[in-house]
């Protein structure tokens, strides 16, 4: 077979997106696949009842807001916490229920997650960030990361300052579902992390099972060479092909807050040669590719091992067992290209 239909397509590597603070402040709205997302069409597991108590939660938190003469105010009576938290496993609607909740949020609100806030912190400078997001009327953080104690300091800092002048905070963070004892801490450690703000933040724990694995069992889809020219002739004008190790090598060279732009306006991505990583940077860098492909919803056509096989089994018991365990969740969900 020829490599025509490899060629006319463009390559991820040949990308180099810049960003400025002003764009990353724009982009700050939640990804579209949560465009329509309401409290309303969320709807629980009737097999775990803490699905149907975060929405009780939301509901009591929009409280806070009430609307006067067609516009927003604050409720003066009952006072209530500024934050509140969800913590849960993957795929049980955490990210669905905070972008209602900034749907419903009344005036300048931002979404973004924790990675976007730091990012937008290191392009503008903590000062300039500040004066950005004062005044606004909701913070939805998703995904907030506790690894690097220098971003979560500096993000307890910029979101103590927010809350002084009236801007509430949401906030989410994954929980393995099948770590025994693991997940039941995740409040905790948020809460401990983010130190003066604790007191400030109602936690509500979301039980219940991936959606994604609800529809997609198994494997991440792996095509022999002879299924992935066939997939790759399919794809849409405008999607690439990649060999694996050299988009690992490309991302080294852009920060993670900018590959929402390297994924932008993209239907689908070919990658060739998968294998699994020895590298626990390359793993890392590979999470944040594979949350701007899930929250655009690329498509991912691969061939090598399946991709929810590319961390080590020493990557998945170690410290960022969450994010793997989030990446292998997506990437199951994104390669869904069947061969012929």
């Amino acid at each position: 077979m020829t490599s025509e239909p490899i060629t006319r397509l463009g390559r991820l590597v040949d990308r180099s997106p810049s960003l400025s603070g002003t764009e990353i402040a724009a982009q700050l709205v939640p990804p579209r696949q949560f465009l329509h997302a309401t409290l309303d069409n969320y709807v629980p597991d009737v097999e775990y009842p803490s699905q149907a108590e975060a929405v009780s939660a939301m509901h009591t938190f929009l409280d806070g807001w009430k609307p006067v003469g067609g516009l927003f105010s604050r409720r003066k009576t009952p006072p209530q916490l500024p934050g509140i938290y969800l913590d849960g496993g993957f795929g049980v609607g955490k990210t669905h229920l905070l972008a209602a909740l900034w749907h419903r949020a009344p005036g300048r609100k931002y979404f973004g997650t924790f990675i976007e806030y730091t990012a937008l912190i290191g392009a503008l400078g903590y000062q300039q960030a500040v004066q950005l997001l004062r005044g606004a009327s909701l913070i939805a953080i998703d995904e907030f990361e506790l690894d690097d104690p220098g971003d979560t300091m500096m993000m307890t800092r910029l979101l103590g300052e927010l809350v002084e002048t009236g801007t509430r905070i949401a906030a989410t963070s994954n929980t393995p579902p099948n770590a025994l004892g693991e997940g039941r801490f995740a409040a905790s450690d948020f809460l401990r992390e983010i130190q003066g703000l604790s007191a400030r933040f109602h936690t509500f724990r979301i039980d219940g099972l991936d959606y994604r694995r609800r529809h997609f069992e198994g494997h991440a889809v792996a095509l022999d060479d002879g299924e992935f020219r066939a997939a790759v002739a399919d794809l849409p004008r405008g999607s690439t092909v990649d060999d694996f190790s050299a988009l690992l090598q490309h991302l080294t060279t852009i920060h993670p807050s900018r590959y929402v732009k390297l994924v932008d306006g993209l239907p689908a991505i070919g990658l060739t040669n998968v294998h699994e990583l020895t590298a626990q940077t390359d793993a890392l860098r590979l999470v944040a590719f594979v949350d701007r492909l899930y929250d655009a919803q690329v498509e991912i056509v691969a061939s090598g091992i399946p991709l929810d096989e590319v961390f080590a089994e020493d990557m998945l018991n170690g410290g960022y067992r969450k994010k793997y365990l989030r990446a292998i969740s997506r990437m199951i969900a994104l390669t869904t290209h069947q061969p012929q």
